[in-house]
């Protein structure tokens, strides 16, 4: 499952923002309230006195009731029995063999595994029953697994191997990715050239197109959420966690507010949006590829908001000078406030082959340039 959280409430430290993206809860679902059944009061009344004996009283056998639960609440065991998967399985660890953590969510724990009929690893997502406290922590699992499948085979989404099913935890088997995250590539480069941005650029929004084609929206789209598959240069990346995915019909308005605040667009913080809301979580990574620091800046959630919902993008300060008009209105038409008038990603695709090939040829000619003025020197 996804993060539901935003914002920092603590913005120091070496790496500033990057460093409190995720570290306070945003989304909380409220608890289910119990019903308890009303009480009733017996009816008095005035008993006519009599100057005889009483006549006797016959005491009945019957216990008391005892006061029942309502029939609509479901004790967290039930909630563990049943099957979230809605099918029987086989047994996970006869299967695999769990190795080491990789890492930790709020529903789930990651863990190295490895195939026991070939000794291939992937990566296994733990997911423990008794954090599914309602019926909606449920269907976000059920959901975050069909979407997966629902995406297989784009070579920038992580393939799901698998899901299984015991009495105490589902686990989602999936491609291991052991190259780090763009968020931690950011942090080494402080910066991204425009042409390997543009590149960067390319995948990103190839994805969301991808996932908008197929009727799904990402809703958390941020560099921590896309991985490398391994440590080189030029490796593959991926889209991982599509906990807060969902999806939707042309047209179709949402309004639960979801997402970390430096990527969250305006139209989500108003509850009244669609899939736009990805291409400005695209364009707000880019802005950070091109020049290292986000376009929506404060030092508290309440002011990032703001900013987001207000302020706009600076294109004056160091590195956007030396960067191609191109490529800054490219970001710029990304991060429309209005989503009607935002580009859509197939649009962006477009603009960016532009990008890359104006970057492309201005590239080879400045090689070739070197090239000669090296060969004159000689």
């Amino acid at each position: 499952m996804g993060n539901t959280c935003a914002g920092p409430t603590n913005v120091g430290g070496a790496n500033g923002f990057f460093q409190s993206v995720t570290q306070a809860v945003w989304r909380q679902r409220p608890a289910d309230q119990e019903q308890m059944p009303d009480s009733g009061e017996g009816n008095t009344g005035s008993v006519a006195t009599k100057n005889n004996a009483p006549d006797p009283v016959k005491i009945p056998n019957e216990e008391p009731r005892k006061p029942q639960r309502p029939k609509h609440l479901r004790r967290l065991s039930t909630m563990q029995l049943e099957s979230v998967l809605g099918r029987k399985t086989e047994n996970m660890k006869d299967l695999y063999s769990v190795g080491r953590k990789l890492g930790q969510g709020q529903f789930g724990t990651t863990f190295l595994c490895v195939e026991k009929g070939t000794g291939k690893e992937f990566a296994c997502k733990s997911i423990a029953k008794r954090k599914l406290i309602s019926s909606n922590d449920l269907e976000d699992v059920r959901r975050e697994i069909h979407i997966m499948h629902h995406l297989a085979g784009h070579p920038n989404v992580i393939q799901i191997i698998g899901a299984y099913e015991d009495a105490v935890a589902v686990y989602v088997v999936m491609e291991l990715c052991a190259g780090g995250e763009l968020f931690d590539r950011i942090i080494q480069r402080r910066h991204y050239t425009e042409r390997k941005a543009a590149a960067l650029t390319r995948i990103i929004v190839g994805v969301v197109q991808a996932c908008h084609s197929l009727g799904v929206m990402h809703r958390d789209l941020k560099p921590e959420n896309f991985i490398f598959v391994n440590q080189e240069e030029e490796a593959p990346l991926k889209t991982i966690d599509f906990g807060l995915s969902m999806f939707f019909k042309p047209g179709q308005i949402f309004n639960e507010v979801v997402g970390s605040p430096y990527y969250v667009a305006p139209e989500v913080l108003l509850k009244h949006y669609g899939p736009e809301c990805d291409v400005w979580s695209a364009g707000v990574i880019i802005y950070i590829l091109l020049c290292g620091v986000p376009p929506f800046w404060d030092e508290t959630e309440h002011g990032i908001f703001e900013q987001v919902l207000r302020g706009q993008p600076d294109f004056t300060a160091e590195p956007w000078p030396s960067i191609s008009n191109s490529a800054k209105d490219l970001v710029r038409r990304m991060l429309v406030k209005d989503p009607k008038k935002r580009l859509t990603a197939y649009e962006v695709l477009c603009d960016i082959e532009a990008v890359l090939s104006i970057s492309t040829e201005c590239h080879r000619i400045l090689v070739n340039y070197i090239g000669y003025t090296f060969r004159e020197q000689l």
